[in-house]
């Protein structure tokens, strides 16, 4: 029987040490939990959050549009064809990743993440124009997706292409970061890789000149997915 190596022994250590509930733990967790509450103005309904959401958005430089799911795949097919794109990375078995690839034109190619990317790097890096993802969530107060990175649509896809394209629907969407770990249940089931994303890359230099595009997509695109049912609640 083999003996186990640094990163066997390196997580038992951390497995040993998980944290248990305890008076003051639990007592803290409450304390935190009555701060946000305490901050947030009764209780927004859907349509108040999609509209901060998309506010929050755009003051980062993203573009926002709102569709119900019928009617964004072939708007945001027209808005593709209109900014020049020929190949978009998007996931084929999701289902909106179905619904946009039907409602591209002929000139635009879908392509999917179905190779280790030592494969395709080059390609990849030269000639992908965009990357599609859907959001698992969205935190309205600051404009950020949540996105959870899976093997069909890995971190690269929001992190390589120029432009990034996501999908977000009204009924995910979140007022606070405090609220989103909670609804979500976040301590409970960690992913190896949750994303946060507001804004499209940027960054800047010691005389604070804002460059964009530098760490990842200079362009970032959201559609909120509505819903009329819940937007009127």
């Amino acid at each position: 029987m083999s003996t186990p190596g640094a990163r066997e022994r390196m997580l038992g250590r951390l497995r040993a040490a998980a944290p248990v509930p305890s008076p003051q733990t639990t007592e803290l967790d409450r304390r935190i939990d009555d701060h946000f509450e305490a901050r947030r103005q009764g209780t927004p309904t859907t349509g108040a959050r999609v509209a901060a959401m998309q506010a929050a958005l755009q003051g980062l430089h993203a573009e926002v549009w709102c569709a119900d799911a019928g009617a964004w795949p072939a708007m945001l097919a027209a808005e593709l064809a209109r900014a020049g794109v020929k190949r978009l990375l998007l996931d084929p078995a999701t289902v909106a990743g179905v619904a946009l690839a039907a409602a591209l034109p002929a000139g635009i190619e879908a392509i999917g993440y179905d190779r280790p990317i030592e494969a395709w790097k080059a390609e990849l890096f030269d000639t992908v124009d965009a990357g599609f993802t859907v959001a698992r969530s969205g935190i309205a107060a600051t404009g950020t997706l949540v996105l959870a990175p899976d093997a069909g649509s890995p971190r690269t896809v929001s992190l390589v292409p120029p432009l990034h394209v996501a999908l977000v629907r009204a009924s995910t969407l979140h007022d606070d970061l405090h609220m989103a770990a909670r609804a979500e249940r976040w301590a409970d089931g960690m992913p190896t890789n949750l994303v946060l994303v507001s804004g499209p890359s940027k960054t800047s230099d010691i005389q604070q000149t804002l460059a964009y595009g530098a760490h990842g997509p200079r362009r970032l695109w959201v559609v909120i997915e509505t819903d009329t049912a819940e937007a009127a609640r």
